[in-house]
């Protein structure tokens, strides 16, 4: 062959091997970028006010800028925190079936698509506020970029998903968006506790070419999937949120006020209708006879609030996308409730554990894994012991697990 030729053709296939070169690099592969979905009390609250009158004579009646009322840890001190319950409390209407601020007051949960408002419940950073705040870090050490790769979905957890639906359509176009400014690539949505269930009413409510277009994977920490027996322990007594200075009893005004705690009723379908749940001397409870303790307790309007979210609770439909589903086990749990006085009710009930994450029950958190035979695309139960509901979002295994997943390009 002439030499003219032989060069001729080196060179075409050295021009075309730095083409296809290029034309690769062109299409460098992306990580997928991520979504937070917080759960109960996993979003900041704002509220200004100009109120007709306060519970006690130092409550301000005005307050004309938004400021942080969740988290604060400076209201929530005794006797401020009578303040506080008036400003963030819910009345629920029977007429509606829907909840109201107290008068005069306004919340609403700032940062829309920010992540920054859910790795901080407390802006100030207060260290009792810390939220998706050590998963982020680890994304952000990953190359993540805040507003861009990394987003979060906050929402009014006082509120169940009844009064919640602005949010799944927000929600939805956060997805679309979040998916359009990372080169088309599919969206990891990461959730805590309530925000499961939240985030798998969304995805049982889009098309399946939607979910295979836009959601590359979900990954659930401490999923409150079918609800929490603590959620009956808080209706009966309260809960001081594990912090010295708090009264479950005090706290109790606000937090049955909450719609959100209803819906996070333990589900029928992972209870069973003859389980006794709560013991008297005079009476067992079985599941089934829960709307008798709401009307001895004298709170029909939980029940009431119950009804109106029982639909998303027994909606268990799988989501049909791929799901890696971590929580804690080996933490005492409640499983009962049990009164030993005659005046039942009107003392603070023992409580008998089984196992969870010292929030969630176990069947709650494992419910996951009844979709196995559902969908195609694969379910991973991860168990983590000795890990609690709050602490996984810092624990060192969850976190590992979340990165190596998260350093797969698409």
């Amino acid at each position: 062959m002439n030499i003219l030729v032989i060069v001729g053709v080196l060179v075409v296939l050295s021009l075309s091997a730095v083409e296809g070169n290029w034309l690769f690099s062109s299409r460098k592969k992306t990580r997928s970028p991520v979504i937070f979905v917080p759960g109960n009390g996993g979003s900041q609250i704002e509220t200004k006010f100009n109120k007709p009158n306060t519970v006690h004579y130092f409550c301000a009646k005005t307050q004309n800028d938004w400021y942080n009322v969740w988290l604060n840890i400076e209201e929530l001190i005794p006797g401020v925190i009578d303040c506080w319950i008036d400003n963030v409390k819910l009345y629920y209407d029977k007429a509606t079936r829907t909840t109201h601020n107290s008068p005069g007051v306004e919340l609403r949960i700032p940062g829309w698509g920010d992540p920054f408002v859910v790795e901080w419940i407390d802006p100030t950073k207060n260290s009792a506020g810390s939220y998706f705040k050590d998963i982020a870090k680890a994304l952000y050490d990953m190359g993540y970029e805040r507003n861009k790769s990394l987003r979060g979905a906050p929402y009014d957890f006082r509120k169940a998903p009844n009064e919640n639906e602005y949010w799944f359509k927000d929600m939805k176009k956060l997805v679309e968006d979040t998916y359009d400014q990372n080169n088309d690539t599919p969206v990891t949505i990461i959730t805590h506790s309530m925000g499961s269930p939240m985030t798998l009413h969304l995805l049982q409510n889009v098309s399946a070419d939607w979910k295979k277009k836009y959601i590359q994977r979900f990954i659930s920490l401490a999923g409150a999937w079918a609800g929490s027996m603590k959620a009956v322990k808080v209706y009966a007594m309260g809960d001081d949120l594990d912090a010295f200075l708090l009264s479950g009893k005090t706290m109790r005004a606000e937090q049955i006020s909450m719609p959100s705690l209803a819906f996070l009723l333990p589900n029928p379908l992972f209870w069973k209708p003859n389980e006794v749940i709560i013991t008297t001397p005079g009476r067992n409870y079985t599941f089934a006879q829960l709307k008798e303790f709401f009307t001895d307790i004298g709170y029909d309007i939980g029940w009431e609030m119950r009804l109106d979210n029982l639909k998303y609770s027994t909606n268990f439909r799988a989501p049909e996308v791929e799901i890696h589903c971590l929580y804690g086990s080996n933490k005492k749990t409640v499983e009962m409730l049990q009164y030993k006085k005659p005046k039942v009710f009107e003392e603070t009930p023992n409580l008998l554990y089984g196992n969870g994450d010292g929030t969630v029950n176990s069947r709650s958190l494992e419910a996951c894994t009844s979709w196995k035979p559902l969908q195609k695309e694969s379910i991973t139960a991860v168990e983590l012991r000795d890990s609690d509901h709050m602490s996984i979002l810092a624990d060192q295994r969850a976190i590992d697990y979340i990165v190596n997943l998260m350093k797969e390009e698409i």
